[in-house]
């Protein structure tokens, strides 16, 4: 299993039932799921028997996500499938950070109920707009969010995808200067500007629930979507505060982990959004969704 990752994904991935099949197995997984279940009452009702609506809002995406994923990825472990190195795109990185021994999955949950709460609460307070823009380089679309006030690229995916987040003001006219470019912008059914200034506050007040928590080294090399290299001897809980706030340099980030030795990609999750990035950025290495293979394949 040589060169070897987890990747983690992101809000935006949930649906309705995920992790049924994997708590139904016993083990590791329904560990996880009760464990989180203890701390915050009804999580397993709502991964299982929640409507997308309710899913989706990004106080209960970002704790659902978590407890999904990482029962995931316990089990592939408990299955003798353990990965050289992992990452994971914005929540993804928390979940990463725990399955790595960063956190207990105590804390981990714990940090990412307050993540998702403080970000829902920052989302409220600004009419804002997301979109997909493809099509485009990155450095095309930079070069147009540079010509709008309050808009920004903050997700660099993979080649011909850039995620943008600003002000609804600008969403019609930043929408026909891609179109203008050769480009087409496609809004995204989220209720925040993630990763943007628009949640510096949230980072700010994550950092301070950061640093009440005990951060261990991470025991698997773990990359960053901050600095898109690995963290090395860098603070995880100075990298994972800033990521709220700071732009996804995923095409970076799997761009070292490959040049890293990273040949096999698994995207822990409940779909394979991170599966088909990976494949557009490179297509020299296996990139799969563990939801949608055996564990012989893998």
């Amino acid at each position: 299993m040589a060169g070897l990752a987890f990747v983690f994904s992101g809000q935006g991935d949930q649906r309705p039932g995920m992790g049924k099949d994997l708590y139904d197995q016993g083990g590791a997984a329904a560990r996880v799921f009760d464990t989180c279940e203890r701390l915050r009452p009804g999580t397993i009702d709502q991964c299982f028997g929640a409507s997308l609506d309710e899913l989706s809002r990004t106080e209960n995406a970002q704790p659902c996500l978590f407890a999904m994923e990482l029962a995931m990825a316990e089990s592939l472990r408990e299955q003798g499938i353990s990965p050289q190195a992992v990452a994971g795109f914005s929540l993804g990185e928390m979940v990463a950070a725990t399955f790595a021994g960063v956190f207990t999955p105590e804390d981990g949950f714990g940090l990412v109920c307050t993540r998702g709460r403080l970000m829902q609460q920052a989302a409220q307070r600004f009419d804002t707009f997301m979109a997909a823009v493809v099509k485009l380089d990155a450095s095309q679309v930079r070069s147009l969010c540079e010509q709008m006030p309050d808009v920004y690229p903050v997700n660099f995916n993979c080649p011909g995808q850039t995620t943008v987040a600003g002000s609804s003001l600008q969403q019609a006219a930043f929408i026909e200067s891609v179109r203008q470019a050769g480009g087409r912008a496609i809004p995204l059914n989220v209720s925040g500007a993630f990763h943007s200034p628009y949640m510096e506050e949230a980072a700010g007040a994550f950092a301070k629930e950061l640093r009440l928590k005990q951060a261990h080294p991470a025991n698997i090399a773990m990359y960053s979507n901050v600095t898109g290299g690995p963290y090395g001897t860098i603070d995880p809980v100075d990298l994972l505060w800033r990521q709220v706030a700071s732009p996804v340099l995923w095409e970076t980030e799997v761009g070292r982990m490959i040049d890293d030795g990273i040949d096999t990609f698994v995207e822990i999750g409940p779909g394979h959004t991170l599966t088909n990035m990976i494949r557009r950025i490179s297509s020299e290495v296996r990139a799969v969704s563990a939801a949608e293979c055996n564990v012989a394949e893998l």
